[in-house]
């Protein structure tokens, strides 16, 4: 799975220049706002795939057929507008604020190109549905390749609104206001879940939907249709806060002499990067559908692996660098180098303190947690398969999300382009070995673990290459961090795995999988005990990252329970 987002006339008003920089305190709010929204977005999400997965199934057809066709719009949205859109504006946006008008011209122009780009491309998307399907889902049947046509229909007009959505969430990013575009997907699922619980009351579920040849029009629109009405939701809601980030907007066509020149080489490089990106995943798509409709896991099972794989990633990862990441183009822009590297050195210590529990404690969670989804036991098996899979990533794929945000910050898009070339041609010569050699029952395995591979090589280019740009980096103080995160982890995990033998292990009628609610039980009793036993290891072991977050949370709680005499 490759990662796909973001972001005149003197009629418009934007009041506020940025400071130089944002202060720690400021970091932690902005993050904990943006990790808050993200959690329950990310929860409706879980939810919505439940239901989805009750709806259409998991290794079923109709369930690859809407993967696919569900994935496009952001698939060509990453490919054709994201070099444009997304990665670059916040550091031009902070970088407009020091002209005369604080960057007004700059933010109408650039919102109004980026709108008029997105809705081109729709047009011509939603007009090729039927290539784009079958770029994407070679390994398809004709009955499946006909399905994924329709729904994709209805589907790709989402183009559109991830456009919408990234430009206005960026520029809102950009002037310091994290909460809408972290809070507004919330929408979006609330939609798609009402969407998919009418589609099981008005045409059952997955059994009544296991022949792609016999969907009404009324399945498809409802199906799709709904999924889409949730994104132009989520878009259109952020409209409603512009004017709190001192934003007026007004349409300007007028594009020249504003500085779009320096933003447009910036992302030409970007878009080469998401371009290739692309390349690797049509050859994903293409190798994990031809093991579709034998019910073994393919490109269903890989999204939803994908999505449980995304959950602690988008809520940690992105929160913490979404927030830093105006900071150091701040930081960049005043040439304070010392100030950056320092930001990334902390910005990854303080992830890792999160996402090496995460792999560990979602490793020892994988069956219950594949359970929550699946609908038969041998689904649950395959998709667990597919998820440690992609753990075994998770930690390399934390890095470069920090190092890639980095190179946006200076600019050197052309840098990670060429490190993203090399990633693809391993992850490609990796895959199509796979897709030779690989039974059908492993080949989404076997793909998540190239994945994992090539992202690895791509997190040690990136520190590489990183190093000649800025110096000595922090790289002994993050390794030490992390090994002492690792061997408080490994306790944890062995601490949740005897609460799941406890509850009776993991065997086809065993209580953490019997059902969802039993695996949702499972987790948490398990998820509790694993907290315990690693942040009681690193607090006892006095480790200064968790020290540094939690010392000013417990004095601030002593405080409040202090009586009041005592504090005189």
């Amino acid at each position: 799975m490759t990662e796909p987002v973001s972001e005149g006339s003197d009629a418009a008003s934007i009041v506020d220049v940025p400071e130089p920089a944002r202060p720690a305190s400021s970091i932690g709010r902005s993050s904990v706002l943006l990790a808050s929204g993200t959690l329950v977005s990310r929860v409706l999400g879980l939810v919505s795939i439940i239901v989805l997965s009750v709806a259409i199934g998991v290794n079923s057809s109709a369930g690859d057929t809407f993967a696919v066709a569900n994935q496009l719009p952001n698939n060509i949205y990453s490919l054709v507008a994201g070099g444009l859109l997304s990665a670059v504006i916040v550091p031009q946006i902070v970088k407009s604020s020091l002209n005369d008008d604080g960057g007004t011209a700059f933010i109408n122009k650039l919102l109004t190109i980026g709108l008029v780009v997105v809705f081109v491309v729709t047009l011509i998307a939603t007009a090729c549905a039927p290539l784009l399907v079958s770029l994407y889902g070679g390994g398809f049947t004709d009955s499946n390749k006909a399905l994924a046509t329709a729904l994709a229909y209805w589907c790709l007009p989402q183009i559109l609104f991830y456009g919408l959505y990234s430009l206005l969430g960026e520029t809102l990013n950009a002037r310091g206001l994290f909460g809408p575009f972290a809070w507004a997907p919330v929408l979006n699922n609330v939609v798609a879940i009402g969407g998919l619980v009418t589609f099981i009351i008005l045409f059952g579920g997955a059994t009544q939907h296991t022949d792609p040849s016999r969907w009404t029009v009324a399945e498809i629109a409802l199906l799709a249709g709904s999924a889409t009405l949730g994104i132009a939701v989520q878009a259109v809601s952020l409209f409603l806060f512009l004017g709190k980030a001192g934003i007026r907007y007004r349409p300007d066509f007028r594009w020249k002499g504003v500085g779009l020149g320096n933003t447009g080489k910036a992302a030409s490089w970007v878009f080469g990067i998401f371009l290739v990106s692309q390349v690797s995943g049509v050859i994903e798509v293409n190798v994990s559908s031809s093991a579709s409709g034998g019910g073994d896991a393919s490109a269903n099972a890989m999204k939803i692996g994908w999505l449980m794989f995304m959950l602690p990633h988008s809520i940690v990862t992105v929160s913490i660098v979404t927030a830093y990441f105006t900071r150091m183009s701040t930081h960049v822009r005043d040439g304070r180098l010392d100030e950056l590297r320092d930001d990334i050195s902390s910005a990854i210590r303080s992830i890792l303190l999160i996402m090496i529990f995460a792999a560990v404690g979602l490793g020892v969670l994988a069956l219950p947690f594949s359970a929550v989804f699946g609908n038969r036991y041998d689904e649950i098996l395959s998709l667990a398969a597919v998820y440690l899979g992609f753990l075994t990533g998770l930690v390399p794929f934390t890095v470069f999300f920090v190092l890639l945000r980095v190179y946006y910050a200076l600019g050197k898009t052309r840098w990670a382009f060429f490190i993203q070339v090399i990633q693809t041609a391993v992850y490609i010569s990796l895959a199509l070995l796979v897709g030779v050699f690989v039974p059908d029952e492993w080949t989404a395995v076997g793909l998540t673990l190239a994945l994992t591979t090539a992202v690895t090589v791509q997190a040690v280019l990136s520190a590489i290459v990183l190093r000649r740009h800025l110096g000595q980096l922090d790289v002994a103080g993050v390794v030490k961090q992390a090994m002492w995160f690792l061997a408080s982890a490994i306790p944890a995990g062995a601490a949740g795995w005897g609460i799941l033998q406890l509850l009776g292990g993991v065997g086809p009628d065993a209580f953490p999988i019997t059902n969802r609610l039993d695996a949702i039980v499972s987790m948490a009793a398990a998820g509790s005990a694993m907290a315990v036993v690693y942040f009681g290891l690193l607090w006892v072991t006095r480790n200064p990252e968790l020290r540094a977050f939690g010392e000013p949370i417990m004095a601030k709680l002593l405080r409040r329970t202090r009586p009041a005499d005592s504090r005189e």
